[in-house]
């Protein structure tokens, strides 16, 4: 087939190319020494290429694949002869020693089945000889639960011969009977034969038998069953129930349990665009339903069309829509039917009418009947008769007829009108102020809110691409709608106060959106008030839509941040309206506590400080003092300490104080000072100085934890208890009063100022410090023999465990190379095989054919 295959060529290769290749002259390295010394050896003096390298090569042929090629081998011969190598034993003892080993190993071979005939072995609690009889017999004829065995005699008779089997009867005999001749194969499957068959008579005896008593059995059971059916009296039977122990507290609530609902599996949760796609379908169809009533059109989906009844159906699933079963009571003794005695009532007279209808028409009939047949027209009459009856009824039916068409007529034009005043179901984003007030004028509160609700539902930014921006608009849009309800005449405030919410759900959608609208607002009325001041010289305050807005800003945005792209210029805002709107009237008043009362609300979490509110509450308290003394405070602008509106709250008539009562100042007041009274109005002016006062007392609880608060609210402490003259105030006021005052005291506190201290300061523990010596990179530095020889060892551990690491890298280099060698000699190997059974076909196929053609040919 081909050359031995064989690793010796392929390294005698490769030790012949290297031999053979020339050493290069610019390759050869030569080590100079610059002083010949006496009795030192020199190592390498000249270094050719290759040298160690084949070396190498050479002890790991000889060493490492060696042991790789006989990793698999186990052919060692090993001496396991007994005591080869002791010495302390003699030959002699040896000798005897290995003689006795061999004769006990053989002697336990031998042995192994040789059984002792005295001991009785069994299997499963019996004999092995009483098994080897084999006296079970099984017919495979036989129709019993062993239907399928053979036994052994009829096996071995058929499958084995008989020879096995005749072999052993004639053994068994001739120990017996010495003189009887054995018998033939004939004799003796014609014997297997006759016990089979007598076998299987006795099983069919048997199971007749067993049929016999069964039968018995059971009617010797039903007669004596019927004596056994009498049943214990009722009074035994209680007993043995109060016999019966009851069950436990744990027993009863372990089966409560089993008669539980167990956790079904619920649906799972829809995203929002899932939820808000279905929500447009339903609004949808509801619209559509709206302009099909609107319409009058028939509901042809919901009409229920007449089912076919075949004449085979009983009419199974037929429930009665009403239970028309009359209830029997008696009253008085006597039977009482209700209200269904009138409908029985009328039932009668309306028999009667046709009895009678009846006799009128029977009544001819008779005389006829009686009458000679004179005249032979009186059929003809009774003939008109009954047409003219039935004419009428006709009549009758037609006038019900058209009463149910009026008055069907009638419902559909009130479910039209209901249609019409209903409110749609789907709307489209307004896209102007217009088109929206449009849409809210007229309309209520509820009714706006709806309208509101569904433009958002049916215009959610998942159904389209463009519904995103106009929502966004529709805020600035609904902001706008609110500042002018704000400016109403009155101002409708409870509809805004509903409207706030489809502001706020705008705002959690779009934030930058609103944060940008509301920007907008803000900076419009800064610029406002600027303008003011550069025209006039002073500001006014705004009017209450902006107050509105402020409010919203600090329902809709965070104000607790320390910085705001909205609350922070609304912060400003407010700090410049309580510093640069100059107070003149009431109304300036009323709109300036109330901006007290949004600092409050902004400040409430972030209990920021704020001197504006503070100052614009003492100059409140100084224009309601009756005498200008301004002694121990000081006032900031917009209030003077005297001047035309230095006395705004000043209340000086006695019965208006006794008959005013403490009441909250609604927002809405601002529009209705002018047609108050004079009372009213000094009932309004105490009502401001109320709110002042609750305002303070907040203050107060809001930045007494302040270290200067004392500083700050000294001046209002100073006005509170020298001027302001509470003993000609109401009972409630002195009330507030005390209340304020007494927080403001409460919260007062007296903290150090800070000083440096006079001791220096104590010097922190320092150490001596280590001075250690600069080591130079190359030399070895001195120290202990201890050190160096520490030094030295690990200097050697490293340099061994670097070399030992290089030569296990370069032994598994060599093995892969060697096993890349393996792999491309039995590759081409293969490749050869393989060749040359592919030609061995080709040329059996020619020959193939080329004696197919000859046959062919012949």
């Amino acid at each position: 087939m081909g050359k031995a295959r064989g690793k010796g060529p392929a390294r005698s290769a490769t030790a012949t190319a290297m031999a053979k290749a020339r050493n290069n002259p610019f390759e050869v390295k030569v080590n100079k020494q610059k002083f010949s010394v006496l009795g030192r050896r020199t190592k390498h003096d000249v270094g050719l290429p290759g040298i160690s390298r084949s070396k190498a090569l050479r002890k790991r042929t000889q060493t490492l694949l060696k042991e790789y090629k006989e990793r698999e081998k186990s052919n060692v011969f090993k001496d396991k002869r007994f005591a080869e190598y002791n010495s302390k034993i003699s030959p002699e003892e040896k000798m005897m020693k290995r003689f006795a080993l061999e004769r006990q190993q053989n002697f336990g071979k031998k042995n192994i089945y040789n059984l002792n005939e005295d001991e009785e072995l069994t299997h499963y609690g019996q004999s092995l000889a009483d098994i080897e009889k084999l006296n079970d017999i099984v017919d495979s004829d036989s129709d019993t639960e062993e239907r399928g065995a053979l036994s052994a005699e009829l096996t071995a008779a058929h499958f084995g011969g008989g020879g096995g089997l005749l072999r052993k009867k004639t053994v068994s005999r001739q120990q017996d009977e010495d003189e009887e001749k054995p018998k033939s194969r004939k004799e003796l499957i014609e014997e297997l034969i006759a016990k089979s068959k007598q076998e299987k008579r006795e099983r069919q005896t048997q199971r007749e038998n067993a049929l016999e008593l069964t039968e018995k059995l059971d009617s010797d059971w039903k007669e004596i069953q019927t004596l056994l059916s009498h049943k214990t009296p009722k009074s035994e039977r209680k007993d043995k129930e109060e016999e019966k122990p009851k069950p436990d507290e744990y027993d009863m609530i372990v089966r409560e349990l089993g008669f539980e609902m167990k956790a079904q599996p619920s649906d799972r949760m829809k995203t929002e665009d899932e939820l808000a796609k279905e929500e447009q379908e339903r609004l949808e169809k509801l619209e559509a339903d709206r302009l099909r009533r609107m319409h009058g059109k028939e509901d042809h989906e919901n009409k229920k069309k007449p089912k076919h009844i075949s004449a085979d159906d009983l009419a199974d699933g037929f429930i009665l829509d009403k239970d028309d079963r009359r209830l029997l009571c008696y009253k008085d003794g006597k039977l009482d039917i209700g209200n269904d005695e009138e409908e029985d009532s009328k039932h009668e007279e309306d028999g009667d009418n046709e009895s009678e209808e009846d006799k009128s028409e029977e009544e001819p009939d008779s005389k006829d009947e009686d009458e000679d047949a004179v005249d032979s027209h009186s059929d003809l009459e009774s003939g008109l008769e009954s047409e003219e009856e039935a004419i009428s009824n006709e009549r009758e039916k037609k006038h019900q007829g058209n009463e149910n068409n009026l008055q069907n007529d009638e419902g559909q034009k009130a479910e039209i009108e209901a249609a019409r005043v209903e409110l749609p179901y789907t709307f489209s984003v307004p896209e102007s102020y217009e088109k929206l007030k449009s849409l809210l004028t007229g309309k209520t509160t509820a009714q706006q809110l709806v309208v509101l609700e569904r433009i958002q539902k049916c215009n959610h930014p998942s159904l389209a691409v463009g519904n995103k921006a106009k929502l966004e608009k529709l805020f600035g849009l609904l902001l706008e709608y609110t500042g002018e309800l704000a400016t109403m005449d009155p101002p409708e405030l409870k509809t805004i106060d509903r409207l706030v919410l489809p502001l706020y759900k705008l705002c959690q959608m779009f934030p930058e959106a609103a944060s940008n609208s509301m920007k907008f607002v803000l900076r419009d009325a800064a610029h406002d008030m600027e303008e003011m001041i550069e025209v006039k010289g002073r500001a006014a305050f705004p009017g209450l839509d902006l107050l509105i807005y402020l409010k919203i800003t600090a329902i809709l945005f965070p104000t607790s941040d320390f910085w705001h792209p909205v609350v922070t210029p609304a912060f400003m805002y407010m700090s410049q309206l309580l510093t640069k709107c100059q107070v003149t009237t009431l109304q300036d008043v009323i709109k300036g506590l109330f901006v007290c009362c949004l600092f409050l609300e902004y400040v409430s979490l972030s209990q920021r400080f704020v001197p504006e509110l503070i100052n614009f509450l003492l100059g409140i308290l100084h224009i309601a003092l009756p005498k200008k003394q301004a002694q121990g405070y000081t006032l900031v602008h917009p209030f003077r300490l005297l001047g035309k509106n230095s006395e705004l709250l000043m209340v000086s008539d006695k019965k208006d104080m006794e008959t005013w009562q403490k009441q909250n100042l609604p927002l809405s007041i601002v529009t209705r000072l002018k047609e108050m009274s004079k009372t009213e109005m000094n009932h309004f002016r105490l009502s401001c100085l109320a709110l002042c006062l609750d305002l303070i007392k907040r203050c107060g609880a809001l930045y007494g934890s302040l270290s200067s608060f004392h500083e700050i609210v000294h001046p209002i402490r100073v006005l509170l208890t020298e001027h302001i003259p509470v003993s000609d105030f109401p009972k409630q006021l002195q009330e507030l009063h005390q209340n304020a005052l007494k927080e403001l005291e409460n919260k007062e506190k007296h903290y150090n100022p800070l000083v440096c201290e006079k001791k220096k300061p104590v010097p922190l523990k320092l150490y001596t410090p280590k001075i250690v010596k600069v080591l130079e990179f190359g030399r070895k530095q001195g120290g202990s023999k201890e050190e160096q020889e520490k030094k030295r060892l690990i200097h050697k551990h490293k340099r061994e465990f670097k070399g030992a690491v290089r030569e296990i890298r370069k032994d598994n280099q060599f093995l892969a190379r060697m096993q890349l060698l393996e792999t491309m000699e039995r590759d081409s190997e293969r490749k050869r095989k393989v060749k040359y059974l592919l030609h061995n076909l080709a040329t059996q196929e020619g020959e193939w054919k080329a004696l197919k053609r000859k046959k062919f040919k012949n």
